[in-house]
């Protein structure tokens, strides 16, 4: 390869690891702050009002109009479920590099 096309392949990959790093960084600051209300969520989830919940919108009781995903028998169960293997695959990445 020639100096200026190994110079420009690796800039190319040093712009889109740069990006790609910040937007990252920016992501993972939102997922912190969203931490304690993914606690809320979770409580919900296990607890007792939302099974009632759930039991009313079955029966027609919640508006036909009000959006109700979180009320879906897999969707918090899948999101999380996404969660834990986006954290499995993140510390899949922090170990290759703590074991370079």
């Amino acid at each position: 390869m020639k100096q200026l096309e190994r110079i420009e392949k690796m800039e190319a990959i040093f712009d889109k690891a740069r990006v790609n790093i910040h937007n990252l960084n920016s992501e993972l600051e939102t997922y912190q702050s969203l931490q304690k209300d993914l606690e809320k969520l979770i409580a919900y989830y296990e607890g007792k009002q939302w099974m009632k919940d759930f039991s009313d919108d079955e029966q027609g009781k919640i508006p036909a109009d009000v959006k109700r995903g979180v009320l879906s028998e897999d969707g918090i169960y899948d999101m999380l479920l996404e969660e834990k293997e986006m954290i499995n695959s993140m510390l899949d990445i922090i170990r290759g590099y703590l074991n370079k």
